[in-house]
């Protein structure tokens, strides 16, 4: 069979790969490729096995009011790299090593509006992994003196537990979540 497989680069410009791929390399492929996360309830282990072609997140894309200051904190704050900027359309191309993030400067900067998830279509929020709870607590105590952050809640119980989550709004507003999933 046949199959075209469409991706995007980091300046979000589509290519096209075609190649003679069978459906059982399909399949093969995305299942040693694909990174799962489950629903919150859910642990990983219970989650059925992965029927999309989709292989995972390759970037997120966040409209920001201020590119300077977001770009510093996830910069500084978080520990992400540039990979490149736009100057035409005002963006900064973020890598942390497991994640690209793009960052667009609004055309109307600080007057933007903010989203609301009760009346906006749109991303709620973006949730990084973190890899331990004494790592999630000292990002949280990192994240209290960061500029332009707002703490939503700090770590807590996500229903039960034992996976423990928190919620802030980077420095142009964007809803970001934090979550340890511990293992049972």
């Amino acid at each position: 069979m046949k199959t075209n497989l469409f991706r995007l680069n980091r300046l979000g410009t589509a290519s096209v790969f075609t190649g003679a791929i069978t459906a059982g390399l399909i399949s093969a492929a995305i299942s040693v490729v694909c990174s799962t996360t489950a629903y919150a309830a859910e642990p990983k282990a219970q989650v059925a096995q992965q029927t999309s072609p989709i292989g995972g997140v390759d970037h997120v894309g966040l409209a920001v009011s201020n590119l300077e200051r977001s770009k510093t904190f996830f910069t500084e704050t978080l520990g992400f790299k540039v990979l490149g900027k736009d100057s035409d359309y005002p963006a900064y191309f973020l890598n942390n090593g497991s994640i690209t993030v793009t960052l667009w400067q609004t055309t109307n900067g600080e007057q933007a509006t903010p989203f609301n998830r009760k009346t906006n279509v749109g991303l709620h929020h973006l949730a990084f992994q973190v890899d331990s709870l004494a790592k999630l607590n000292q990002l949280h105590e990192t994240l209290k003196s960061a500029p332009g952050v707002k703490i939503e809640f700090a770590p807590e119980n996500l229903g039960k537990g034992p996976t423990k989550h928190m919620m802030i709004r980077e420095p142009s507003g964007n809803r970001l979540e934090f979550i340890h999933r511990a293992r049972r």
